[in-house]
Parts: structure tokens; sequence; C-alpha cells
């Protein structure tokens, strides 16, 4: 893509704007490769530690990338944001890792059977063999998640779809409904089971976020149809019809391959989300929205840049489609990989994500690099950080408070959304009735005659008669209270 613009281009220059990465977004399809890859040098070689390549890439290969090559720092000009969100050649590289990353883990189930491919081994595989196999089929769908989170955030059918899909090998279905409408509403605060406490090492975090997430999706999904009248047992329910595609996918292929294979089907599972786990650990380490609002009206600031880590480093960026610009993920849910931005405010992680990896599976070396950078973030006042309730003492008596400025800022902070909330209780106590209500940050549009089947409200179901903790639900960031009142000619 190639376009004259304004923006970050000098004001009177003839540059013409190029998007540097356009084509090395193609190298995140080197990642479903990886077991085709594997099983091809280990036919060749015979060289077993081969089939454990997806741990060695992730953990290995890119962070040592990632040093060597360092940041891109770079960001779309404003003015050909448009134009890059709907070039369709991006969205096909997200499309075409699905199919690779199915060839892979239906041939690497077919060897961990006993097959030899049509010849292609010599002789079946071993128990180690087997082993290593699924583990690296368990990255790359770990890596998948990072796809289908691309894909779950647009509003077009088709990819939300697709995104269910690329979960079914990992049995994590229910991301689907719980990254959009629980995450992303209660990210950074205590309540999230996807934000890490600081004082919580990964180990304390996993059983927590797998947990809590789950019983968030179903609780999500059973409020939609209570809001229906309905019970939640039923296809349309986004958490049992995407579980019901990992049900299809292992039921076909346990009655194919044998019940041999359903170890290694878990295993790999447990490896994929558990990768999609350690990167949540990261994203919000510490991180807290403060409350803002009058007292027994309060609510949760909006989320800021300055409430995600993020990272620069290239290599793990075009492998993830730009995850690690979180910040602008969060303002913006349903923007493309493509156009995501880095923010100068948000906190920056010393490394990429691969790396940070390495650092979180050792929690005394994680603590060292990061529990600096949190104090930092909060200029010295942790009373400001999401901090693990039983470590809190210890922690605050350890580092200290500094009380002064940090907490100024907050104040100020806090009378602002004050204000800003006062005068939009203003705005919309002035309409006497609310016909259309829009999303500031989508523009997802509320019709009264309309109403949402989806979300559960019939047509003519009244703005004042939606609930106060509904979201909007294409980016699940905005809550009602966000939404603006429009005239019908303007919506």
């Amino acid at each position: 893509m190639a376009t004259r613009t304004a923006g970050t281009v000098p004001e009177g220059s003839t540059e013409v704007w190029k998007d540097k990465k356009r084509y090395l977004w193609l190298i995140g399809l080197v990642v479903p490769s990886l077991a085709l890859v594997a099983v091809g040098i280990f036919a060749l070689t015979g060289f077993t530690p081969i089939l454990w390549l997806g741990p060695i890439v992730i953990l290995v290969i890119v962070p040592a990338i990632d040093l060597m090559t360092g940041l891109d720092r770079s960001n779309p000009p404003d003015d050909v944001i448009e134009e890059l969100e709907n070039d369709k050649y991006y969205r096909w590289i997200t499309y075409l890792f699905l199919p690779i990353q199915y060839v892979g883990f239906v041939g690497a189930m077919m060897l961990i059977s006993g097959s030899t491919l049509w010849g292609l081994l010599d002789d079946p595989m071993t128990l180690w063999q087997k082993i290593g196999i699924a583990v690296s089929i368990g990255c790359i769908g770990g890596i998948g998640i990072n796809t289908a989170h691309e894909l779950g955030h647009k509003k077009e059918a088709n990819e939300r779809w697709l995104s269910k899909i690329a979960l079914a090998q990992v049995a994590y279905g229910h991301f689907y409904i719980e990254h959009n409408r629980g995450h992303h509403v209660r990210v950074a605060t205590p309540e999230d089971p996807a934000s890490s406490r600081m004082g919580e090492n990964f180990y304390q975090f996993w059983p927590r976020t797998v947990l809590g997430s789950l019983k968030s999706a179903w609780s999500l999904e059973k409020k939609r149809y209570a809001r229906k009248d309905k019970h939640p047992f039923r296809l349309g329910n986004d958490v049992l019809n995407a579980w019901l595609m990992t049900a299809v996918l292992w039921g076909a292929l346990i009655i194919w391959l044998g019940i041999g294979i359903a170890p290694y089907l878990v295993l790999q599972a447990v490896v994929g989300f558990s990768l999609l786990e350690i990167v949540n650990y990261m994203e919000h380490y510490g991180m807290l929205r403060q409350k803002v609002g009058k007292p027994g009206k309060e609510r949760y600031e909006r989320v800021l840049p300055s409430h995600s880590w993020n990272s620069n480093n290239i290599a793990t960026n075009v492998l993830l489609y730009h995850l690690q610009r979180h910040s602008d993920h969060h303002a913006n849910p349903t923007r493309r990989y493509q156009t995501l931005r880095d923010f100068e405010e948000s906190p920056v992680l010393p490394t990429g994500y691969a790396g940070m990896i390495v650092l979180a599976l050792v929690p005394p070396i994680w603590r060292r690099v990061m529990d600096p950078r949190v104090i930092n973030h909060f200029d010295g006042d942790l009373t400001l950080a999401n901090i693990l309730p039983r470590k809190r003492d210890k922690i605050l008596a350890k580092y200290g408070v500094a009380m002064s400025e940090a907490q100024e800022k907050a104040e100020d902070r806090k009378a602002a959304e004050d204000a800003a909330a006062a005068a939009a209780a203003a705005a919309a106590a002035q309409v006497d009735e609310v016909l259309l209500a829009q999303c500031p940050g989508c523009d997802y549009t509320y019709d009264v005659n309309v109403g949402d089947e989806h979300e559960g409200f019939a047509a003519g179901t009244a703005w004042a008669d939606i609930p106060d903790d509904w979201c909007c639900p294409d980016c699940g960031v905005r809550e009602k209270v966000d939404f603006i009142p429009v005239k019908p000619v303007a919506a």
C-alpha cells in the first residue's frame, strides 16, 4: 500500500507513505507451518529434538531475533487508516493461518496414532517424539488463539465464526465471549480474571484466570438469555456452540484415529491455552483503573493507554499481529491489526512478549524485572496499583508509598472524570426520550424501534429499560452511560 498523505509526512513534502511491514506480515504464516517443517526435517534426519520446534521458536529463536532487530515505533498517518483497514490483503493473511494450522494439527494426530504418513517416516513415533510434536502443535494452537482474537473482534459474521474455528483445536471456545464481553469491560480491575496483580506469579495466576474466565463466559451468556426469558442451554449460546465445535473435532479424530490420541489432544490444548494465559499475565500486570463518580454511583475510569504494557519489538509484533500494541487495541478493539498505533504514555516492557514469556516462567526474575517498572509507572504510589490482596500490606511496607505528586495527579484525573460523567448525565437528562443511542467508540447504534434480539432486547425496548451495566456488543468497551443520544436523521 502506498498513499500520498499528510499526518506523519512533513507538510509540503511529496513523499508517499508506505506500510514497510506489508510483506513482513506474511512471516506470521510461518508459525502454523512449524509442525510441517518439524516433521519434514525429522523425516530427513531422524533428529528427535526438532519435533519440539514450537517451544524452541517461541522461547529461544523469536526472543533472540527481538533483541537483534530492535524496535519499530512507526505509526500509520491518521488519514490512511480507513484505506489501510479496507485493504483485504491483510485480512487474507489471518484467514490463511487457519487451513495451515489444521493441516498440521490433523497430520500430527495421525503421527501420534501410529501412522507413518504413507511411508514418510520409517517407523511409528516413540512416546518422547509424540509428546514433542503434541507440545509443538499446542504452541501453534496457542498462537492460533491470537488469530482467533484478531478475527473475533471484527463485526463481520464470517470472521467471528472463523474465530471460533481457530479456538476449537485447543478447546477454548469460551474465550470468544469472555475476552470481548468480559475482559475488555473489566480490564485492569480486581474483578477481571485475565488481569494479573502485582505480587502474583504466573503459577498463581493460571488457575485463577482459567477457571475465572470459564465462569465469566458462562455467566455472560446466561445473563443474555435471561433477558430473553429463555434458558441458556441452546445452540445459539456462543459458549455452547464453540464447545460443540471442539467436541465434533476431537470426537471425529478419536473415532478415526483411536482413543490413544486423547491424552495428546488434552496436552496440546493445555499448552495452547496456557500460552494465551501467560500473555494475558504480562499484558496488564499491576495495572489498575481508578474509580470515579459520586459515592453510590462509582464506576471505573475509561481504559487509557497507561493501563496496558506495550512492546514495539518488531519480530514478536509481526508474529502476533501487533498484539503488543495493546493500548490501542483496548481503546479501539474493532481496529484491524495493521492500523494499531504506539502511544508515548503506554508503559513499555523491556523486550517483546516472547522474551517476557521466558521471564514469567521464572517468578524471581519476573519480580526483579517488572516490580520496579510498576513502581515507576505509578511514580512510587503503589496504592494506585492492582496488588495481590494477601500481599498488599507486605508490598506497600517493602516499597513505601509516595503520597504527594502521584496522588495529586490521581485526584486531578478523578475530578476530570467526575466532571465528564456529570456532563454526560446532564446531557442525557435533557433528552425527553432516547430513540437512538450510539457507542462513541465503534458507532454501534441501539435503535429502540428495532431493539437487539441477539442481546435479548425485543423491538420497542426503551433505552431506559436497558440495564445500566450493559456494554456495547461490538467493541465491548463502552457501557450504557457512555452512549450518546442521536437524532434519527443524524444516525
